[in-house]
């Protein structure tokens, strides 16, 4: 195994704790009456464009952000797991190590954490794991569509791992966090685990799986990316939603697979229709016309077209909260995610070849993406809508949402000679018109640059 963190580790002076870590030391002391053995850090991400396809298969491109999740750790012999926050809203919680139980109903803060414990517990089949005492300190907005839950279970894998005495690569440890997430219900992809893990400071990232692997993009240096959070808070575990387009996908995945005579019951996702039919995106979607109607697909008619009973269908290809969903839009989704996987390709391609209109050209791409998401895959809600059209109309080239939606936050890439007056123009149109969001205002927009992926921190 490549050890993890070797490059990774930063060595502090312990007389020159960077302030934000002092104050968690400060707090960690006063909580537990002990101090800190290490400190580890997952940053959150924004996703520039791919949305909704790392779990149909497609690479995505994104980039981590500043805001991050930071835990101070504190091994301890008894097999207690003592999880304390510093934000007073998200109450303390302790468990036994060895009765991880996580509750799908509730996905509270400490389940999050208690997914990357036992999903380093379970690879490693630790059978006496180490307890621990930990404080967490978050600056990611939750339900922000900027990953702070799965910073969370990335920070809480490498915690566990670090605590008992562990090695794995950036990768292993990144697909180990993508399976352990799925424990609270969630049917994600892995693009917010692996950015997480193999992000690199001044440049965003191209994520590819099956195998797992990050490729440099070097973004154009004339524009800067800016997020802004709708104030619209969207949990992908707390709603189906995000669910049932996983499902979609999956279903559409299983008709158009017997369509073409493929074994359907081995296809899970419509990267491996592409795959075995060895046919470009663009020919895919003509399939997608030619086999699939844009009216809703009934569970029955399904069912008809699959040749299996409901039950079957149920018990076999649906997820625990999928199951009494009436009616499957697959068409509008699988057209959605061939045409997105094409344009995350060509904007990496814009990127590296870098022509002299390459921002006007990015921005009609994230264009296309937000229109796509909007009309095709339905995951975009009225005060998104509203901010993309704001930032378009004060200067941005090209503005969509990122991360699941529903809510959450929209990036826009706007000309560097142009972001301060955008940044006043849309303050004041969009946060300074309603007093919940004026509230918020603070921390809801802000400039972006490509951060670095995890950390851990040691006194030396």
């Amino acid at each position: 195994k490549i050890p993890v963190f070797n490059a990774n580790i930063v060595l502090l002076n312990v007389s020159n704790l960077p302030f934000r870590l002092q104050k968690l030391k400060e707090m960690f002391i006063s909580k537990f009456g002990s101090v800190p053995k290490f400190y580890v850090r997952a940053p959150g991400r924004v996703n520039l464009i791919g949305e909704h396809i790392d779990y149909c298969g497609y690479a995505v491109l994104p980039m981590a952000i500043e805001q991050d999740i930071l835990i101070a750790v504190e091994p301890v012999k008894t097999q207690v797991v003592q999880l304390a926050n510093t934000n007073s809203l998200y109450l303390d919680f302790s468990t036994s190590v060895n009765n991880i139980q996580i509750n799908k109903t509730k996905p509270q803060w400490h389940n999050y954490f208690l997914c990357g414990l036992k999903g380093i517990q379970e690879h490693f089949g630790l059978n006496n794991p180490t307890g621990m005492n930990c404080l967490l300190d978050g600056t990611i907005p939750p339900s922000s569509g900027l990953s702070s839950s799965s910073a969370l279970v990335c920070c809480a894998g490498l915690v566990t791992l670090r605590a008992n005495g562990k090695t794995l690569s950036k990768v292993e440890l990144a697909e180990i966090c993508t399976k352990s997430e799925r424990y609270i219900g969630t049917e994600g992809g892995g693009m917010d685990q692996s950015i997480s893990f193999l992000a690199e400071e001044g440049t965003a990232k191209l994520i590819e799986f099956s195998p797992l692997r990050a490729t440099d993009v070097r973004l154009p240096s004339g524009a800067a990316f800016v997020i802004a959070n709708s104030c619209v808070e969207m949990n992908k575990a707390a709603t189906s939603h995000y669910n049932i387009r996983v499902m979609e996908c999956r279903l559409a995945t299983k008709l158009l697979s017997k369509s073409k005579g493929l074994d359907w019951k081995k296809m899970l996702r419509l990267h491996d229709v592409q795959t075995k039919l060895g046919v470009s995106l663009e020919e895919m979607l003509t399939i997608v016309e030619e086999v699939l109607h844009p009216e809703p697909y009934s569970t029955e008619e399904i069912c008809k077209c699959l040749g299996i009973s409901l039950e079957e269908l149920r018990s076999q290809i649906l997820s625990q909260n999928t199951q009494d969903v009436p009616t499957f839009k697959l068409y509008q989704r699988a057209k959605h995610v061939y045409s997105e996987a094409a344009r995350v390709l060509e904007f990496k391609k814009i990127c590296n070849e870098a022509p002299a209109n390459a921002i006007q050209l990015l921005g009609e791409l994230m264009n296309q993406s937000y229109i796509s998401c909007r009309e095709m895959y339905e995951c975009s809600c009225p005060e998104l809508d509203r901010l993309v059209d704001i930032c378009l109309q004060f200067g941005a080239i090209g503005s969509r949402l990122t991360g699941a939606g529903w809510g959450g936050c929209t990036v826009s890439m706007v000309p560097t000679d142009k972001l301060n007056t955008f940044l006043k123009n849309v303050k004041k149109a969009y946060y300074q018109t309603n007093v919940q969001r004026l509230a918020l205002e603070n921390n809801s927009l802000f400039a972006t640059k490509p951060g670095r992926g995890a950390l851990v921190f040691v006194e030396a």
